[in-house]
Order: C-alpha cells, then structure tokens, then sequence
C-alpha cells in the first residue's frame, strides 16, 4: 500500500513539474511568437487588436511586418518567417495559391495553407486632399477634369502596390493617360499607402488616393470614395502559411479577427466584414 501512495505521489511530482518547471502556467500553455505579415493600411487597427489579444491568448506574441501587399509577397517567396499573411489585394495572395489557376499563380507557388483562406475585410478608395484644399478638388470626376486641364500633382501607389493597382482602374476609368501624366510632371508615387498618405499630409501633393482607413488615421479630409464601378471591391484576403510553425496558434488568432471584439477595431477605422 506504501509502494502504491508513493508511486502516486512520484506521478504527481512529475506532472506538476512537467506542467510548472519550464516557468509557464498549465492554464497560458507553452509560449508562442507569430509572425504576421500586414498591409500597411493595417497597421493601427492590427496592433489595437494585439493588445485585445493578449488578454484572450497571453502565451502569444504577435510580432508584425507591415508593408506594401507586394513587398510582402516577395519577402514571403523570397522564404521569410511568416505565420500569417493578410493582404490588402486578392493578386497577391493569389500568387502565393498553388489552387488558383496558373495564368495567376505563374510561378506556381505554394505557400497558402489550404482550408484557410478567407476573404476578411473590405475597403473602400478614397480620394484625399491637404488641409484646406488648395486645388479645390472636390470629386473623382473633377480629379480627372484638373490633371488634363490644370496643373496639379496627383500621388498613388505604386503599380505593384495594391492601392496603386486600384488606383489605374480609376485612371483607366476615366480614360486617362497614367504614362502620360506620369511624364508631364502631374503624378508622383508612394512604394506604399502609408507614403502616400503621408505625402498628402504634409500637402507635398494636391490630392492622392488612399483606403479610408489611411484617411480616418491620419485624419485627411476625403473628397470622393470610388465605386465599385470604378475599381471594383476592396478585398482583404487573409490566410495561415504552410510554412508556418504553429499553424494551429495561427489559425486561432485568423478566427479571433473575425470576433465582434476584433471587428469594432476594424470597423471603428471603416473597414466592413467580408467574410459575413
């Protein structure tokens, strides 16, 4: 009987000792860091969310990479660390896809963990002038008007920027010239939005387009929102990488995004579901 009080004993030591020793709680479990590549338009809204999630997973911690969704992509192709990748143009998640078709995903890459990518946030492009509106531009359709017949400078992303890429829709909308005015001095680039709402700003440029989640953070007065019509939708598709070390961490922190706690972040700032 001795024996069997000891040999229970010695069992109990062992768990306590596996669950305890190390310096971690059984109830946080084993410590985790993840890696989250991010459109840069996400950058605020993303890590407001980090430290609501801390709360409901504090063995997590959330480490971001925020750039242009082309940068992104390169860095992740290129073999960076990356657990969770959200992008704020469909193409550059499609180039990462070894299930999209392959006039997209050229290079047949295969990064995205199947199963796991959601298509979670939707913006809208805006149109944004200085403090004050020197130019006074007061639409889309007046944007256009004042780049062929004014002297104005229009800053967009890059054509490899997601904002850049809806922005020559817009361009192309109104049957205007990109190279053009590019040559004539009236368009200047940003390598992301974030450049080009800084670059609005600082009223270096008479106007440029950015999401309106750039727009409320930096607090630019807006002058127009692009339709559907004009660009198309706005989505933010996101996903767990296959190269990923702890898929299941990730996929935990994907599904809390989509919580009504992580969805007032988002939407405080304009974005809407796109998942619903």
């Amino acid at each position: 009987m001795k024996n069997v009080r000891f040999l229970a004993m010695a069992l109990l030591l062992t768990l306590c000792v596996s669950a305890f020793g190390s310096g971690r709680s059984a109830s946080t479990g084993e410590s985790i860091e993840l890696v989250v590549f991010g459109a840069a338009s996400m950058t605020e809204t993303l890590q407001q969310i980090a430290e609501l999630y801390a709360k409901k997973a504090p063995n997590v911690k959330l480490v971001f990479n925020f750039d242009s969704s082309g940068t992104l992509k390169t860095q992740i192709q290129e073999g960076a660390e990356c657990d969770v990748f959200i992008s704020a143009g469909q193409l550059q998640m499609n180039q990462l896809d070894i299930s999209v078709d392959p006039p997209v995903n050229a290079q047949r890459l295969d990064f995205v963990l199947q199963g796991t990518r959601i298509n979670l946030l939707e913006n809208k492009v805006t149109l944004c002038v200085p403090k004050g509106n020197p130019a006074g531009i007061s639409s889309f359709a007046d944007l256009a008007d004042k780049l062929v017949n004014e002297d104005i400078l229009f800053a967009m992303g890059n054509s490899d920027v997601p904002v850049g890429q809806y922005t020559q829709r817009i361009l192309a909308f109104f049957d205007l010239d990109e190279r053009a005015l590019a040559n004539s001095g009236k368009i200047t680039y940003g390598s992301n939005v974030k450049e080009v709402t800084t670059q609005v700003a600082e009223a270096s440029v008479s106007c440029g387009t950015v999401y309106c989640t750039d727009a409320f953070s930096a607090g630019l007065e807006i002058v127009g929102y692009a339709t559907a019509e004009m660009c198309g939708q706005v989505i933010y598709p996101a996903a767990v990488m296959n190269v990923s070390k702890n898929p299941n961490a990730a996929q935990a922190f994907l599904d809390y995004l989509k919580t009504n706690e992580a969805m007032a972040v988002f939407e405080k700032v304009g974005f809407a579901a796109a998942w619903k």
